[in-house]
């Protein structure tokens, strides 16, 4: 399980990837540059959030924007067991958004190098759906969430959703 794990949300060749074909997914493409955007639009994010993947629970918790950013946690639970965590953002760069992530085991050892993180760059807005480098955000009401994401297993890569309930 934590071979499948290590590489949820890693995305090492986004120009490879961008000519493969991911319905809900979208890739900055060669020289093309993150639209102008700001955290205004995704004030909805904020709250609790709780769904099933990976043979287990998900669940994610953002706050709202403030700073020029959202901060956010996740955790994957199976078996009444966490898997791993991760620390989340959404921030305003050079008018722009970038999603960043860095994982955690279950005893909070980092995956990633000290200073490294995960980045996914915004690519695109469509009404309520934000189409990061790699992943998408995509509010269905204000009760619900997708979040599709492209990861790499075993030589395969996929396209993975998680549909989320807010948790009241």
């Amino acid at each position: 399980m934590k071979k499948i794990i290590f590489f949820f949300f890693l995305i090492f060749s986004y120009s490879a990837l961008a000519d493969t074909s991911f319905p809900n997914v979208k890739f900055l493409q060669e020289g093309q540059h993150s639209p102008k955007a700001n955290l205004q639009n995704l004030h909805w994010l904020a709250g609790h959030w709780r769904g099933e993947a990976f043979g287990g629970v998900v669940e994610e918790v953002w706050a709202p924007p403030l700073g020029g950013s959202m901060m956010g946690a996740f955790k994957l639970v199976v078996s009444d067991k966490v898997q791993f965590y991760e620390i989340e953002t959404i921030s305003e760069v050079n008018n722009s958004l970038i999603f960043r992530l860095k994982h955690f085991s279950k005893d909070l050892k980092g995956w990633e190098e000290k200073d490294k993180t995960v980045d996914f760059t915004l690519v695109e807005i469509q009404d309520n759906t934000f189409y990061f480098n790699g992943l998408t955000l995509q509010k269905v009401n204000d009760h619900e969430m997708n979040i599709f994401v492209v990861i790499e297993h075993k030589g395969k890569t996929t396209e993975e959703k998680f549909s989320y309930t807010r948790v009241k």
